[in-house]
């Protein structure tokens, strides 16, 4: 059974992870998210659609990363529920390309993907939900 403990009353679990917005540092993102869906015993190819779908959201932030930015990412957990929110600070006039196959890939594999800006701050947030959830809240 996973070691996040869960109530419905309870607060989610959060864990906040800050590295370097360069493309070296992008692996820990995705080995935090992974290493995170294990342990709410999300299913092999859950664990895999996630670390894939927090990749493409690395490479889409890294994009448009000002320099000497950093890339913060809260997820926030629950049985059955990840959320992975990344933040970065842009160089002027940024945008994410929402029209490339990193964000089709993005939007194909999380249940839900938006992005807001905020004067040069770019957030994306995706969740994905585990098939299983329905059976771990019993």
């Amino acid at each position: 059974m996973t070691d996040v403990q869960h109530t419905p009353d309870a607060e989610p679990a959060r864990v906040t992870l800050s590295v370097p917005a360069k493309s070296a540092f992008a692996s820990v993102v995705r080995s935090t998210a992974t290493g995170l869906a294990a342990r709410l015993d999300f299913t092999i190819d859950e664990v895999e659609d996630l670390r894939i779908a927090v990749g493409e959201a690395d490479a889409l932030m890294l994009e448009v990363a000002a320099p000497r930015a950093s890339l913060d990412t809260v997820f926030t957990l629950a049985p059955g529920f990840i959320q992975a929110q990344l933040t970065v600070a842009t160089v002027p006039g940024a945008e994410l390309d929402i029209n490339s196959f990193a964000w089709q890939v993005l939007n194909t594999l999380a249940d839900t993907c938006t992005h807001d800006t905020v004067d040069d701050t770019i957030t994306l947030t995706l969740t994905v939900t585990s098939a299983l959830s329905d059976l771990l809240e019993r």
